[in-house]
């Protein structure tokens, strides 16, 4: 049917079909209303999506009638033409947005196919959990390539309490959204998480003295021995379901004690001793051989007192830190020290401190003890040498040698000493 302007009295006068047929408007060719058996009507425009009678012809779907006036929809087919006329194909458009996934399902596809087949497994946890966790609940639902910068944004701000977590879910984010790039899943320009600031960050370095050493190896010493003692306060309620007072120590065993003295005597990452095998220690020649490390194949140089704990630590199963599943079939690493940590770090009074303070510890002694910078980095297993420069203010460079000597010639002539060389310093003409 066609001759017609498509007005409010000619959609109203349309009647259905046993098959579905179309009403062509006369004033604006491709526009027109469909009619299908059901008695269901749309207002439509036809066209086609490039140059020639061999261009494939779409058809778009403007609106329900009745949801729109008809004038409307004649706007709006306008509107559509006038892109078509402009080289765009607003149907294939549609049918992509149509498709593109949301953003729960972009999750599963960047830790599936990038993030567990190319990265660490420490790594694909950590965005795994803020994924899962902080991601998806928030903005799961929403279509991939629509997600606004402000929504993200407005995620960033509920997580101020806990910067440093914020910003990573901003650099997850980012990751995620430039794999969906490459992979042609989002349009190039999609970007939600660009220009949205970082919150500041203070670099936690703490570094134990020699006081808070000694108050930790007594702590450990007793745990793995006579236990530590409970703290309960008496005259709660579920106190007298405690189990008898002589019974209320708490007790590690040799493995965990091994891993927190290995831990301050290499420097080494958490990780690398949970993980360590028995295979990769050579006591003979004092080495510990990494496979995968945080910074990828190392070897690190074992001390004295690193040797003796190896040399002493008893050997179950194949792993050095042998956790409960040892000598079974399934054998898998022990996955923390959270609970001793926690139970010897507060015995020692050293609530805050973390176990990687114990590597920064390490590096402390090394930085102060005058090995250079270069020395304690290769200890460390740092590739960068800027990742080694958070210790140089500890280093005892010829800054620190040079103002020892001039303290100590100012102090000598304070008291008295006559041998103290002070010279006058003249301006220079």
């Amino acid at each position: 049917m066609a001759g017609q302007r498509i007005t409010k009295r000619v959609v109203d006068s349309l009647k259905a079909k046993p098959s579905e047929y179309a009403v062509w408007d006369a004033q604006l060719p491709g526009f027109g209303v469909r009619v299908r058996p059901t008695g269901a009507m749309s207002y439509i425009v036809i066209y086609r999506a490039g140059s020639g009678r061999g261009a494939p012809q779409r058809r778009f779907t403007i609106a329900t009638v009745g949801k729109i006036a008809p004038e409307k929809a004649r706007k709006q087919a306008q509107v559509i033409l006038g892109a078509v006329a402009h080289g765009k194909d607003p149907a294939g458009e549609k049918t992509d947005q149509r498709e593109a996934p949301i953003v729960a399902e972009l999750v599963h596809r960047f830790m599936t196919e990038h993030v567990e087949p190319k990265l660490k497994p420490g790594t694909a946890n950590l965005y795994r959990d803020i994924l899962n966790r902080v991601v998806k609940p928030e903005l799961g639902t929403v279509k991939a390539d629509k997600l606004t910068r402000a929504a993200v944004a407005k995620l960033h701000g509920k997580l101020r309490a806990t910067p440093v977590h914020g910003n990573r879910m901003l650099t997850v984010l980012a990751s995620m959204y430039g794999f969906a790039r490459s992979g042609n899943i989002v349009p190039e320009d999609t970007d939600p998480v660009r220009k949205i600031c970082k919150y500041p960050e203070e670099r936690r370095e703490r570094f134990l003295t020699g006081e808070e050493l000694e108050r930790l190896g007594a702590a450990i010493r007793q745990a793995e021995t006579a236990g530590i003692p409970w703290e309960v306060e008496e005259d709660t309620p579920k106190a007298k379901h405690l189990v008898k007072e002589k019974n209320r120590f708490t007790r590690i065993g040799a493995h965990p004690a091994a891993a927190l003295r290995l831990l301050l005597f290499t420097g080494a990452r958490l990780r690398e001793i949970l993980h360590l095998k028995w295979e990769h220690v050579d006591l003979e020649r004092g080495l510990l051989f990494l496979a995968d490390s945080k910074t990828g194949r190392k070897t690190l140089v074992l001390n004295a007192p690193a040797m003796a704990v190896l040399s002493s630590v008893p050997r179950v199963g194949s792993f050095v830190i042998a956790s409960d599943t040892a000598g079974t079939s399934h054998e898998k690493p022990r996955a923390d020290l959270k609970r001793p940590w926690q139970t010897i770090a507060r015995h020692a009074g050293l609530e805050g401190v973390r176990l990687h303070d114990l590597r920064h510890t390490y590096a402390s002694f090394g930085a102060g003890g005058g090995w250079g910078l270069p020395i304690i980095g290769k200890l460390l297993g740092h590739t960068q040498a800027s990742t080694t420069q958070r210790y140089a203010h500890l280093d005892n460079d010829p800054l620190r040698r040079a103002t020892e000597s001039i303290g100590s010639q100012i102090a000598a002539a304070l008291d008295g000493n006559k041998g103290a060389a002070v010279v006058e310093m003249t301006r220079r003409r």
